[in-house]
């Protein structure tokens, strides 16, 4: 891969550790490298607009972005959390819909975009990574599965505990701390389908019960096998 100009090596190289990528082979990661873009975003600016056209597929290469849809009365509501690895615009990419969500950065983040003819043209080439598009879509499917199963089935103790596990595990320290300056309580309190000042209650409650720390917008997960019980896991 040398001889690439300098941001397609690192570019291709996060893109090989993504099943959906994988399956074009080393060229065909190169040559999927070499047809998009990928750009640098500071903290907290606006990646993709909801209602913006469908027109790219996009990968997060480094950092934090969150998922946000915006009601007609201008409220905000965080649906979803991704990093390095993870890919967002999938849905408008299937119908050429517009976005139907935000994608704003946490912490400052690398993004590479795809454009959606290039993808179609790798579909038609590798049956393989049409595959694996529909593979994802089931994931995602499933994470929207699981979300309703706790809204019925756990408290909101629960839930908020299987949340703070879920973010350690992915975009959390190797001390078991979550720090996520651009994650507010109400980000949190969105995710899990309630409201900030009972976050409030709950986090305090978590901190009674010695299962987590809190200083500032930092958490530490104090006992985990604890955590995982009370989020039902």
């Amino acid at each position: 891969m040398s001889g690439f100009p300098s941001d397609v090596q690192p570019v291709a190289s996060v893109l090989a550790e993504i099943p959906l990528f994988r399956v074009l082979g080393e060229s065909g990661i190169e040559n999927t490298a070499r047809a998009g873009i990928a750009r640098r975003y500071r903290a907290g600016q606006i990646i993709i607009h909801q209602g913006d056209p469908g027109e790219s597929l996009y990968v997060v290469l480094d950092g934090l972005v969150k998922v946000v849809f915006t009601t007609e009365h201008g409220d905000e509501i965080v649906l979803n959390m991704l990093g390095r690895g993870d890919t967002f615009g999938e849905l408008a990419l299937l119908d050429n819909s517009p976005r139907s969500a935000s994608i704003v950065t946490v912490r400052p983040a690398w993004v590479f975009a795809l454009p959606r003819a290039r993808l179609l043209e790798l579909m038609r080439e590798h049956p393989g990574l049409a595959d694996e598009f529909l593979r994802m879509l089931g994931h995602m499917v499933r994470r929207l599965t699981d979300q309703a199963a706790d809204l019925a089935f756990l408290d909101l103790g629960g839930r908020l505990a299987k949340l703070l596990l879920q973010l350690a595990d992915k975009h959390g320290q190797d001390d078991g701390v979550v720090d996520l300056p651009g994650l507010t309580q109400s980000d949190l309190a969105a995710l899990i389908g309630a409201s900030r000042p009972a976050v409030n209650r709950a986090l305090q409650s978590l901190v009674a019960r010695n299962l987590i720390a809190v200083k500032g917008r930092a958490i530490t997960l104090l006992d985990v096998a604890a955590l995982r019980k009370r989020g039902g896991l």
